[in-house]
This record gives structure tokens, C-alpha cells and sequence, in this order.
């Protein structure tokens, strides 16, 4: 029975469709500098790019890093964007595909 189970588990990974196939990287670059600020992206075959941003910032009494950046990813023909910045104020993404505002809480 382990036998036949291990078979079945094999043929259904044999049989994965080519899209389940690992994408290669197009581009890629990255920085980082003595100050701590940095960049660095990728773009790969199947369109998806990213790119970030970022340095070392005195936020009162502390320091820390702030970064932006955006993603973008293709799903049956429509691409999505991301652009985001992480700071202070929290992490704040924005779309076209992201709603503006918060839908209401339940109760």
C-alpha cells in the first residue's frame, strides 16, 4: 500500500503542468552603502519586478530604517502594482487593485 501510495504521489508530481516550472531572474542589482542605505531589485521571466529603497533615519530618540519600494506580479493578464514606503507612520501600501479605505469592522 506505501508502495502504490509513493507511486501516485510521484505520478502527480511528474504530471505538474510546466507553469509550476521555477522562473528564472532577467535582472538584478543591489547596493548597500557604509551609511546603511542601500537599493536593490530583481526582474524575472514571467514579468515580475521589484524594487526597494533605503536609509537610516533619527525618528526622536531612536533610529532606524525607512524603506520604499514597489512589486509588480501578472495574473491571467492583468498586472498588478504595489508602491509602498515603510516609516514612521507605519508600513502604507497603495494600488490601483487596493481599496482606499478600510471596509467596516463586524460585529
Amino acid at each position: 500500500m506505501k508502495l502504490f501510495v509513493i507511486a501516485a504521489l510521484l505520478a502527480v508530481a511528474v504530471a505538474a503542468p510546466a507553469e509550476d516550472a521555477p522562473v528564472g531572474i532577467v535582472s538584478s542589482n543591489s547596493e548597500v552603502n557604509a551609511d546603511g542605505s542601500y537599493t536593490f531589485g530583481f526582474e524575472s521571466e514571467d514579468g515580475t519586478k521589484v524594487e526597494e529603497s533605503g536609509s537610516q533615519k533619527v525618528i526622536g530618540e531612536e533610529s532606524g530604517t525607512v524603506s520604499k519600494g514597489s512589486y509588480s506580479f501578472t495574473v491571467e493578464g492583468v498586472t498588478y502594482t504595489v508602491n509602498w514606503i515603510a516609516d514612521e507612520n507605519g508600513f502604507q501600501a497603495t494600488g490601483d487593485h487596493i481599496p482606499t479605505v478600510a471596509p467596516p469592522k463586524s460585529a
